[in-house]
């Protein structure tokens, strides 16, 4: 059963005296194999998907309550309300929330050129944060596939939130890593998504030239009271042994992997999605990832159930910097149909056909497209031998 350190919730809290968190040992959240809920995860029918209407499982708990109090000492640039919030109408199904704070008062971008820069020290990193905005570190128990790669994940606040319960991924911080998915990153995000009970509780990953704003390896996670399109968006398999497919039915098709829990398939995956990302990478392409829970590949409809966890991959043109003239900047879920707009005015005249404009604007060329999923196909294939 996952547990805290000295299995007390309350030590995930802070003490009172601010000059007492530097010295307070980081809270370890351990976990085992029990505790990765693969099946069971649905979304109510009759009510949404708040926090306070679902159950929480331990890592819930454990994340909200310590959320909550780095809110009620001030951590954030801005204290985050209840966010006006709005489905466009159309068939993709786009998740609209008015954001104001987050595009005026979030971190400017660091200066990004390639998407295989290295890390620079001198630059903003998450070792530069202060003590009470980490709020745990994810520990694996010996049960668990690939504890041998044990490494030292810590759930950092986002201090510029999306929404409620932002955090940050973090591996190792002390080794510097640039902003490059590695399989404990992504094993880490996938089993975070595995240990909520809430089916709107999601992971992605932005790559440099994707709109990641820093470059130290990290992950996002956050609650999202709302079904997204690409939970049960369709797809079509790519390669014969069936484990990349493309996602069909949204603005920007996306490579869709999927595993149906915790085991030797969910490390196959990981392998996947690196040999994936890796190419990209060294290719000097830009890209996405978001992970959720969803619907197995193939033809699916909405009443499809969530029977295990998709993990969709974007290629895309690289972007350096952000765009400050639009309505949102496309990165992990605005691909994945959750759009963050800036400003009321966008927010109350955005459309289905604006929001689909913007998003393909980032799409690859036809040519390069086609070259990407074919070298992919021959990745999954090299696999199969």
């Amino acid at each position: 059963m996952a547990f805290p350190h000295d299995s007390n919730e309350t030590s995930y809290l802070l003490p009172p005296n601010n000059e007492d968190w530097d010295r307070q040992a980081i809270p370890d959240f351990v976990y085992g194999q029990k505790d990765l809920m693969a099946e069971g995860i649905q979304w109510p029918r009759n009510a949404p998907g708040i926090l306070e209407a679902l159950p929480q499982s331990p890592f819930d708990a454990a994340l909200c309550c310590a959320w909550k109090q780095r809110v009620e000492l001030g951590l954030f640039r801005y204290r985050l309300r209840e966010l006006q919030t709005q489905i466009l109408p159309g068939a993709v199904g786009f998740v609209a929330q008015l954001n104001v704070e987050r595009g005026v008062q979030r971190r400017r971008p660091q200066t990004i050129k390639s998407v295989r820069q290295a890390f620079d020290p001198e630059q903003f990193n998450f070792n530069k944060i202060q003590p009470g905005e980490v709020l745990f570190r994810l520990h694996r128990e010996p049960d668990l596939p690939g504890t041998l790669l044990q490494e030292d994940i810590l759930v950092v606040i986002n201090v510029s939130p999306l929404e409620w319960g932002h955090v940050l991924l973090v591996p190792e911080p002390a080794r510097g890593l640039p902003q490059r998915l590695l399989p404990g990153a992504l094993r880490a995000g996938i089993e975070a998504v595995l240990l909520s009970l809430h089916p709107g509780f999601r992971v992605g990953f932005n790559s440099l030239g994707g709109l990641a704003s820093v470059n130290h390896l990290h992950l996002h996670g956050y609650y999202l009271a709302h079904r997204l399109p690409v939970e049960q968006a369709p797809s079509k398999p790519l390669d014969p042994g069936g484990h990349l497919h493309l996602l069909q039915g949204l603005p920007a098709p996306g490579f869709l992997f999927y595993t149906r829990g915790p085991g030797l398939d969910l490390e196959s995956l990981i392998r996947r999605v690196c040999q994936a990302t890796d190419y990209l990478t060294d290719h000097e392409i830009a890209h996405n990832l978001f992970v959720t829970r969803g619907a197995p590949p193939g033809k699916t409809s909405p009443s499809s159930a969530l029977t295990g966890v998709r993990v969709i991959l974007w290629a895309r043109k690289s972007c350096f910097g952000i765009k400050d003239g639009e309505a949102f900047n496309v990165a992990l879920c605005e691909l994945a149909g959750h759009l963050p707009v800036k400003t009321s005015q966008d927010f109350s005249s955005l459309t289905e056909a604006a929001a689909v404009a913007l998003i393909q604007d980032c799409r690859l060329p036809p040519s390069q497209a086609e070259e990407v999923q074919a070298a992919l196909v021959a990745l999954m294939s090299q696999e199969e031998q």
